[in-house]
């Protein structure tokens, strides 16, 4: 069949328009799909001091966060690694406990001694020692996290960077840091669930699916893992197998915009009237 070129152009004109709509459309409605899902996000801590477990990490699959002691003998080159993955690279920022073990203090540890330029200065320094970072969360902590001027002191130093989220880690109840994150809009969350307190694998695997059913209860839900042959082992299994669950993984940063949009979102009418 022989088309004057006119149509010919006319007709590949519609079919490149709806192939256009149809992308947008596909996109559109994964977009949905993403707001509506609950949604999981991981960070594997104490990163740099192995290589081995440590590039396992990198490379479990999925938008799994690497954080990074800022000393570590491995960390320049796995965060690079890490980057290189599309992995957000964090700074795992020691801060003093209450018990420190053996009475030794982790080199880079920021601790209530400390002035505040010694401070400032310590923290921006642990910050430039970690290449591609984009967000940081405490290293231990259990004594410092509950003060609430040397928390305002990291909230003004993270400031001073620009673009970087803040995750507790919770290392005690009596925590302050999340709440002085929010007083200096540094974009931040909390861990939910530490995953491998008891390294048992199976013990890992109930502390993953707790943090599932976090997600599944609350949209959204964090958990917190090191690089132990256990841990990540059930985690190229579980995440492997994750989206079975209705249950989506995503990076750090963008699971604090979904619990940001989580409470931003208008009252529904039951819900303004429980307020009045």
């Amino acid at each position: 069949m022989n088309l004057n070129p006119a149509i010919w152009h006319f007709l590949i004109t519609v079919w490149l328009g709806l192939q256009s709509y149809s992308s947008a459309a596909a996109s559109t409605a994964l977009a949905e799909t993403e707001k509506n899902l609950p949604a999981i996000a991981l960070i594997i801590d104490d990163l740099g001091n192995q290589q081995h477990l440590g590039m396992r990490a990198v490379m479990l699959p999925g938008p799994v966060a690497c954080a990074f002691l800022p000393y570590g003998p491995f960390t320049n080159a796995l965060a690079r690694q890490a980057h290189g993955y599309h992995k957000e690279v964090m700074l795992h920022l020691p801060m003093q406990a209450v018990n420190n073990e053996n009475g030794r203090v982790e080199k880079g540890t920021l601790t209530l001694e400390m002035t505040e330029q010694q401070f400032m200065e310590a923290t921006a320094h642990e910050i430039a020692a970690v290449p591609y970072v984009t967000g940081l969360n405490n290293h231990k902590g259990s004594l410092l996290t509950r003060h609430p001027g040397n928390m305002a002191w990291l909230m003004q130093a993270i400031n001073r960077h620009g673009d970087l989220f803040f995750v507790d880690s919770r290392t005690t109840t009596a925590t302050v840091a999340r709440q002085l994150a929010v007083e200096y809009g540094v974009p931040n969350s909390s861990r939910n669930v530490f995953l491998d307190n008891d390294p048992n694998p199976e013990a890992v695997r109930t502390q993953f699916r707790k943090l599932v059913a976090i997600a599944k209860r609350d949209g959204t839900a964090l958990g917190i893992g090191h690089p132990l042959t256990g841990t990540l082992s059930v985690l190229t299994e579980e995440l492997t197998n994750l989206h079975r669950q209705g249950v989506q993984l995503l990076p750090v940063s963008r699971l604090i915009a979904k619990q940001n949009e989580q409470l931003n979102e208008p009252k529904v009418a039951w819900q303004r009237s429980l307020s009045r």
